[in-house]
């Protein structure tokens, strides 16, 4: 699923954006994996509409729809998938939250279903834990996977 380096560099980038969650993508194909760290935009949006916006970059994260479709282009000009989306939990667990499942679904349905979502526990600036969740059509519901 995903290989060393890129569990190396996403945990990098966990850590040195704590207490912040981190977000980014990876794509690749049969010769490797890029990652692609992304801006969290939540505070942006909780400065400017706290009503709507009620989480910081604490307990949420938000990438700017223009900055994946700059990536899902880079990929597909390079023969590549996207292979996973990945996020980070600040001092708590490294579960699918009812949040995540809402974000990642439209109409119900990821917009990527063979995308794994990768969630990164973080606690005392220290990587803790690493799951993975895959879409599962006939659950219509994310379910546990390996990450490497």
């Amino acid at each position: 699923m995903l290989n060393i380096h890129t569990i190396e560099d996403i945990s990098k980038q966990a850590v040195a954006e704590y207490p912040s969650e981190c977000c980014g993508i990876v794509t690749g194909n049969a010769s490797g994996q890029r990652v692609h760290p992304c801006r969290n935009r939540q505070d942006e949006l909780h400065a400017r509409d706290p009503e709507h916006h009620p989480r910081t970059s604490r307990e949420a994260y938000d990438i700017d729809r223009n900055e994946m479709e700059s990536i899902f282009a880079d990929a597909a000009a390079k023969g590549e998938q996207v292979v996973c989306f990945y996020h980070s939990h600040i001092d708590c667990g490294a579960y699918f939250s009812a949040m995540d499942k809402e974000v990642l679904t439209v109409f119900g349905e990821p917009e990527l279903p063979e995308a794994v979502h990768v969630v990164v526990s973080v606690q005392d600036q220290q990587v803790k834990e690493i799951s993975g969740y895959l879409w599962d059509g006939t659950k219509q519901d994310f379910v546990t996977v390996k990450v490497n």
